[in-house]
């Protein structure tokens, strides 16, 4: 990559701006060789940044294409081959083969990894949102590297709104479940250019872009590659969703010698797009958009405290009174006793079961119900204070 392509951003080298939480998503035309198969000597430097990047502090997410092409290779099957019953055969073929790569990898550097296979579907709903999120930051807390694709074996494009289309869009609602910094989308092109650099010798790298408008949208073009279903235009619209959900966002080449680090590092390499937003404002929006006025949870003054002088998590043992009827992972309101309104958030328990649980110590869930989902009626991180 040519020196004109990389600056240093000084606001984000002198600390101002820091990224704990990175969501990376690496393309199938960076993963894979031209015949298909993996190209581990990639994988090896994408592993090897994260693992620098866990030695820091950096919590990382990885969205990984690559099982299909993977599959391609594995039953020899040709390019010009798309139909979807033989693409969920190739995802099925290709995604253990890749998860094998990774687990090697990773065990290499002594850090553990798990498979989240996910679809429109499980994020559609709130409660299967909450699991998602719940499950995805539980991994991070235990150092563990979540390496996420789309579940390509039951998803089928005839189903509308059932799939993603492209690990970029995938990559955005991930970053967006687990208040990511920072979301990284790695592919071979170096960025967002004024033309497809392929054809255009003339096309020249975009270095930031700090509004969408139609002169932008129309630099996405076509998809640019030849083995993966995203392409510039579904990176810029999950561009979009990230800096929306007040997420940072680069667009970079997979290729560039530590682009991961440099990157946290503070270095502007490729396309940068600032978020638009707060994660706070952001997440307010959603969870107030959400809340229901048939669910109330009635805290003591303990709790109250507990909530709005420290943030706190909501235990059972400080809730005085369940109204309404709501289910597990619906978002209701939290007042005190004089019923003034004071929080809103997902709750992990239904009503019946958060009335059965009320006053008692956490330590306690299991005995009364018979099973477990926390600790937390309500978890500080999906709480908003009114």
């Amino acid at each position: 990559m040519s020196s004109e392509n990389i600056e240093l951003d000084t606001s984000i080298a002198n600390g101002k701006i820091e990224y704990r939480r990175v969501a990376v998503k690496a393309g199938t035309t960076l993963l894979t060789r031209s015949n298909g198969r993996l190209n581990m000597q990639v994988m090896s430097a994408l592993v090897e940044q994260l693992s620098q990047l866990g030695e820091r502090g950096v919590e990382t997410l990885l969205v990984s294409s690559g099982s299909v092409a993977a599959g391609r290779h594995v039953l020899g099957v040709r390019q010009d081959e798309r139909d979807v019953p033989l693409r969920q055969v190739l995802a099925a073929a290709g995604q253990g083969r890749l998860m094998h790569a990774y687990e090697q990898l990773f065990d290499w550097h002594q850090i553990p990894v798990a498979q989240a296979l996910l679809s429109r579907k499980d994020l559609r709903d709130r409660l299967g949102y909450l699991n998602i999120r719940n499950t995805l930051l539980s991994l991070l807390a235990r150092k563990v590297v979540p390496i996420i694709n789309e579940n390509d074996v039951v998803s089928v494009d005839e189903l509308e709104g059932e799939v993603f289309g492209d690990n970029d869009n995938l990559s955005a609602l991930v970053a967006n479940i687990v208040d990511a910094d920072l979301l990284v989308m790695l592919g071979e092109i170096e960025g967002l250019f004024t033309a497809d650099p392929h054809r255009d010798p003339n096309a020249q790298l975009v270095p930031s872009v700090d509004k969408f408008d139609e002169e932008i949208e129309a630099m996405g073009g076509g998809a640019w590659d030849s083995k993966g279903r995203g392409g510039m235009s579904t990176k810029l619209e999950a561009a979009k969703i990230a800096i929306e959900s007040g997420i940072d966002v680069v667009i970079a080449s997979g290729f560039t010698e530590n682009v991961l680090t440099r990157l946290v590092d503070g270095e502007r390499i490729g396309t940068f797009f600032p978020a638009t937003s707060t994660k706070i404002e952001s997440r307010k929006r959603w969870i107030l958009s959400g809340v229901s006025e048939k669910g109330i949870i009635v805290i003591d003054e303990g709790a109250c405290n507990a909530l709005l002088d420290d943030s706190s998590s909501l235990l059972p043992s400080g809730v005085q009174k369940v109204s309404g009827a709501f289910d597990r992972g619906d978002i209701v309101s939290v007042t005190d006793i004089l019923g003034t309104k004071l929080a809103a958030g997902i709750t992990n328990y239904e009503s019946a079961e958060l009335a059965t649980i009320s006053g008692v110590q956490s330590n306690r869930i299991h005995e009364l119900l018979g099973h477990h989902y926390g600790d937390e009626v309500i978890h500080r991180d999906n709480m908003v204070i009114l």
